[in-house]
């Protein structure tokens, strides 16, 4: 839990404002959640829900585990209750709702991606373009919210030493996995693996990082292909080097399972280079399709060379529509 909840930035009344992250604490949304209530202010309180089966199968259309309600003593959503609630998953929205009701209305509710729920149990939501959701409180942006910015400024000044001594121009490779449909079986471990190796030799090194999600015999197979003195793979081993492949990499290839990565890789403002796994949810298509028409992206289908593209960043957007809509309702 994130200390603290006196927050002076975010005060549109006047009065200090307390602020709730709620996740059930999958990493997908609590990126996109610590994100927005950091961008506010660095003083807020992360809440974690863990209901018990029967009501997880329940939500987001059911009501809490009974043993979570308010007025229980070690409940989640304990009093007193905050003025801005930011959540996030499918297991959150009843916990949210219950918040907005035990509030007596007075928390303002704003969920992050669609919570397939009619959308005015939120006082806002924002989902991503691709999820094609509408309506007076809904709000969206074509990549997804993240804390990037600073950490970006330090690791280019700063790099870890695994990366800083790395030749430039460097490759960076961000590998994802299976995720709603996409298929990272033998075929298309060969067909991604065989293209790295191809695009390495346009520059001096190659950094590769893998995802929670990323099979290990993809991350085997990338490594026996790529195996060099320039090149780094990280196998889990010490600290992730994530944000420094990403601020120092002159070029990334990133697989298109994710809208997260996606998103963060076309924030570095670094050549991005987009493989499409086989089986690749349609709407993530249809994101994909977006970049690479603004000029943000391009297919990973032959020569990777460096090209000017400008760093797409919806964080700023969210977070000051969020300004906006606690000023209207004077929170």
């Amino acid at each position: 839990m994130i200390a603290g909840a006196a927050i002076s930035d975010a005060s549109f009344s006047g009065q200090a404002m307390r602020i709730w992250v709620l996740t059930d604490g999958k990493i997908g949304d609590d990126v996109q959640c610590l994100a927005v209530a950091g961008a506010l202010s660095p003083d807020f309180e992360k809440r974690v829900i863990a209901p018990r089966w029967q009501w997880q199968g329940l939500a987001p259309w059911g009501p809490i585990d009974p043993r979570d309600a308010p007025q229980r003593r070690g409940s989640p959503i304990a009093p007193p209750f905050p003025d801005l609630l930011i959540a996030s998953g499918r297991r959150a929205i009843p916990y949210a709702r219950a918040v907005k009701r035990a509030s007596g209305g007075k928390t303002f509710v704003v969920i992050m991606k669609d919570p397939r729920i009619a959308p005015r149990h939120a006082d806002l939501i924002w989902a991503p373009a691709h999820d094609r959701l509408t309506g007076a409180n809904v709000v969206s942006t074509l990549t997804s919210p993240h804390d990037l910015g600073a950490k970006l400024t330090k690791a280019r000044g700063n790099p870890a030493q695994t990366i800083a001594k790395l030749p430039k121009p460097m490759l960076g490779v961000v590998l994802g996995g299976p995720s709603g449909g996409a298929n990272f079986g033998a075929r298309a471990t060969a067909d991604l693996t065989q293209k790295i190796l191809s695009a390495k030799n346009t520059f001096a090194s190659l950094a590769v990082v893998a995802s929670r999600r990323t099979p290990a015999s993809l991350l085997r197979a990338v490594g026996e292909a790529v195996s060099g003195p320039d090149v780094f793979v990280w196998d889990g081993a010490g600290d992730n080097p994530y944000i420094d492949i990403l601020a120092n990499a002159s070029a990334l290839i990133v697989t298109a399972d994710s809208h997260n990565m996606m998103s963060e890789a076309v924030a570095t403002g670094a050549s991005i280079y987009a493989w499409r796994p086989p089986g690749l949810a349609r709407k993530l298509g249809w994101f994909v399709d977006q970049l690479e028409g603004l000029g943000a992206v391009r297919p990973l289908a032959g020569e990777v060379e460096t090209f000017t593209a400008a760093p797409i960043d919806a964080t700023a957007e969210i977070v000051a529509e969020i300004r906006r809509r606690l000023k209207e309702g004077a929170v």
